[in-house]
């Protein structure tokens, strides 16, 4: 009898690993967050939210350059970065620049949750040439990237009001990322259980490759 193929999941779409790329993509993402940090310890907050905003608008410019698109995380995140910056320099306040993770991850947690109440999970529409997951899984992967949007935006609030400039400004530059990082990684057992299976192409295809 004819074995049947068996079923398959999808994989990630393939990307380009090496390590030249790599570190594009982490001087692009990490770069604005390393000036900010260098700056403020330099020459302190006014400076360093000046910087902040060079460094974002060089590494937005390189990212369209490298890669023809802007993420939209990463342009949401450098207009906020651009209003609240300006904001913090003209009104010598650093308040607004503190605020900034807080008004992103919030958004964040809104556009998600939104899209959850009228049934069109945003994360399918960002990651779906990517990822293959059943209706459930984008649901499920969906609530809890908004709930973790949420609790970061409730720890920014409460480490930029009981910590010195300089700690948040660490905290910012060495903490957001290792967390979400993080909670990324936790994240790939759902995504496992929750693949979709892809249909079978012709099998007589399979037995020419």
């Amino acid at each position: 009898m004819k074995r049947q193929p068996e079923p398959k999941i999808a994989a990630p779409a393939k990307a380009d690993t090496s390590g030249a790329a790599l570190l594009q993509k982490l001087a692009i993402e990490l770069g604005p967050l390393l000036v900010f940090f260098g700056t403020n310890a330099a020459a302190g907050i006014y400076a360093g939210t000046a910087a902040f905003m060079v460094a974002t608008l060089i590494s937005l410019a390189v990212a369209w350059l490298r890669y023809h698109k802007l993420p939209i995380m990463p342009l949401v995140s450098g207009v906020i970065v651009l209003v609240f910056g300006g904001l913090t320099l003209y009104l010598r306040d650093e308040t607004f620049i503190k605020l900034k993770p807080t008004i992103v991850y919030s958004m964040f947690a809104i556009l998600l949750a939104a899209g959850l109440l009228m049934k069109k999970p945003m994360l399918e529409l960002l990651l779906g040439p990517v990822f293959n997951l059943t209706e459930e899984g984008w649901r499920k992967l969906t609530l809890r990237w908004a709930l973790f949007f949420v609790a970061m935006a409730v720890l920014n609030e409460l480490v930029w009001r009981n910590v010195s400039t300089d700690a948040w400004v660490s905290f910012k530059a060495f903490g957001f990322l290792p967390l979400t990082f993080l909670f990324a990684v936790a994240q790939v057992p759902l995504m496992q259980r929750h693949g979709d299976p892809v249909e079978e192409g012709d099998p007589e295809e399979e037995k020419r490759a």
